[in-house]
């Protein structure tokens, strides 16, 4: 064979890879694209691939992309047998080589298939999305959970906070990012543009988001922060587009009214609470003149919980003692307060209620021995302290249903933060103040009379 002739041969051999390479991207299956994407060793050809793999399944209806993740999860699972024997053959002779086999074995196919559809461009931001499609699906289809496992593992890698940008977001932020905290605010509801922007641009209010540079345009959570010069006992006063705005200078305490996790693909990647450190640094670093770091937080799990105790059968055999009676006058006072359009409380509404979210807070806990209430695990994780609970606090229809219209402070005292998240990752302490230690003392109320 002459030497062009060679070269002909050469050539038509790779035109006819390539012809065959796009065939498979525009005709194959899901199930070829992956196998090609797998067994690609070029990156431009495997970036092609990449992408027509991630066209496909955004186009796909939920049929297919139901089939796409039983495609994931048994044929791109691990070989549990191979497994077992690579790690016998570890156990036994503990070298680099039957280590890395041993990883190699125990780590799903599915795992490099995903690193692989994240090396093109907005690929990042498309696995979020898929992700968030599998948490649907996990819920009729368990054994679904599994491919979770591998996402998870993968997202903690991507999203770690090495890689996140702490940005201010104002009234002069683009369009398409102010857009986006409208739409993902989760407690507050921003009912218009004009809401927005009384949340932005005065001069009492910021507002701090994290990004990854794979999703520059999309916040991955945010906070909104009050300035203000006293501890507010009520979230409409907060939210008041009318108040009197304190200047930045006069202001000594920064309150973290609102804190929205933005892509629910990220679900049970945790970000805030290097969010709620790095703001609360960011914003001594700017003003001096902060001396106090406190939240105004929802209790979102309340009524769930004290619907489920109420309807939890009463043992008529045995008579209830005094405190089991108010008790139960405390929740059935939660139950009526949920209900009602608008609230006026009496002295004695107060106290039932200040001393049941004390309870809920305190006793009420998890299989795992940590609280119930999932806004409570989050900033007690933090370091923060129980501080206040605020009865008629939130008398909007959401906070009413939620909680009674109940809301809670959490204190961050920079100083303990640290002792107080020792305290509650070792030994599931819930560190409150005095005034919240009080209220979980025998029910001191009056009785009403029948």
């Amino acid at each position: 064979m002459n030497r062009i002739s060679y070269l002909s041969d050469l050539l038509s051999s790779v035109f006819a890879r390539d012809e065959q390479q796009q065939q498979i991207e525009q005709q194959g299956s899901l199930a070829e694209l992956c196998d090609a994407l797998l067994s690609q060793s070029g990156e431009m050809s495997g970036n092609r691939l990449a992408r027509g793999l991630l066209s496909r399944f955004a186009a796909a209806d939920s049929e297919e992309q139901l089939a796409f993740f039983r495609l994931l999860a048994e044929r791109f699972d691990i070989n549990a047998e191979h497994a077992v024997r690579a790690a016998q053959r570890y156990s036994k002779e503990r070298n680099a080589e039957n280590l890395a086999i041993l990883m190699s074995s125990v780590e799903p196919r599915r795992q490099e298939l995903l690193r692989r559809l994240n090396r093109v461009p907005g690929a990042t931001n498309e696995l979020v999305q898929m992700r968030a499609l599998l948490l649907e699906v996990c819920k009729e289809y368990p054994e679904m959970l599994r491919i979770d496992v591998d996402f998870q593992h993968l997202f903690r890698s991507w999203f770690s906070r090495g890689f996140l940008v702490l940005r201010e977001i104002d009234w002069h932020t683009p369009a398409n990012i102010l857009e986006k905290i409208i739409a993902y605010e989760a407690v507050h509801e921003i009912s218009s543009w004009t809401a927005l922007r009384s949340r932005l641009e005065p001069d009492d209010r910021r507002c701090f988001a994290f990004f990854h540079p794979a999703m520059l345009d999309e916040p991955l959570i945010f906070v909104e922060v009050a300035l203000t010069q006293a501890s507010p006992v009520t979230v409409k006063g907060i939210l008041e587009t009318r108040r009197k705005v304190v200047a930045r200078q006069d202001a000594t305490m920064a309150v973290f009214y609102s804190i929205s996790n933005c892509q629910k693909g990220l679900a049970g990647v945790s970000f805030g609470n290097f969010l709620i450190k790095q703001v609360a640094k960011e914003l001594s670093r700017q003003l001096p003149g902060l001396t106090t770091f406190r939240t105004l937080s929802p209790v979102p799990g309340l009524m769930r919980w004290v619907n489920e105790r109420v309807e939890q059968a009463v043992d008529t055999s045995v008579a209830p003692d005094e405190a089991q009676i108010r008790f139960r006058e405390a929740l059935l006072t939660a139950q009526r307060i949920s209900t009602q359009e608008s609230v006026v409380l009496s002295e004695t509404d107060s106290e039932q209620l200040q001393y049941l979210v004390a309870h809920y807070m305190h006793e009420e806990k998890r299989k795992d021995h940590l609280p119930l209430d999932p806004v409570a695990r989050f900033h007690l994780g933090n370091g923060a302290s129980l501080d206040h609970i605020l009865p008629a606090a939130d008398v909007f229809r959401k906070g009413l249903s939620q909680s009674a219209g109940v809301m809670v402070s959490y204190l961050y005292d920079l100083d303990k933060v640290e002792d107080n998240h020792e305290a509650y990752a070792n030994e599931q302490a819930v560190i409150m103040s005095s005034e919240v230690r009080a209220l979980l003392s025998k029910p001191k109320w009056s009785r009403k009379r029948a």
